[in-house]
């Protein structure tokens, strides 16, 4: 079993735009491409897992996001980064879309969507790494059972709640950190 390192997506890896589902829109926080590439090199498995409420709020629909992420993909295997898995929860409570509007295990702080590819990836969590620019994406990660969480943010996407400080003010300075331990 190997480790994982595990992404949120909207602020780790690009930009964070708010309801992001348009390629044309998606822009790579600073760094974000090379740091993916180390962990890589460093053995670990790539799999973002991405709240993606929009979906329940009715702005978007899954092929929609299915075709970004498809994108995505494509723009990083020509970049020398391969990902593992990307997975997404489109619920939300309270969502217009009926379907949508559950309370579900998999999104954020819930460990649904880590639990899930790790048991496909045979993934090692307690070996594993979980990278987020919100509280809950670290608190997924904890309740995961992932060995190291950390909190990242950016001055591009300052969107880490109140009284919560960042551990680093990027993913690529949160990878030089950690694979140099």
């Amino acid at each position: 079993m190997r480790p994982a390192a595990f992404l949120d997506r909207d602020g780790v890896i690009n930009i964070d735009h708010g309801y992001l589902h348009r390629w044309e829109d998606f822009e790579f926080v600073p760094g974000a491409i090379s740091a993916l590439r180390r962990l890589q090199a460093a053995g670990y498995a790539l799999v973002i897992v991405t709240n993606q409420s929009g979906v329940a709020r009715g702005y978007y629909d899954e092929a929609t996001l299915q075709s970004l992420h498809d994108a995505l993909r494509a723009h990083l295997v020509e970049q020398g980064v391969r990902l593992d898995a990307i997975e997404h929860c489109p619920h939300l409570p309270d969502g217009a879309v009926a379907r949508y509007a559950i309370d579900c295990d998999c999104r954020k702080p819930a460990p649904g969507m880590i639990l899930r590819s790790a048991q496909a990836l045979g993934i090692d969590l307690g070996r594993s790494l979980m990278f987020g620019d919100k509280p809950s994406d670290v608190e997924a990660g904890r309740r995961a059972g992932v060995g190291r969480t950390v909190l990242v943010a950016t001055d591009a996407n300052p969107a880490v709640a109140k009284g919560e400080h960042p551990e680093f003010t990027s993913l690529a300075d949160a990878v030089d950190a950690l694979l140099n331990d």
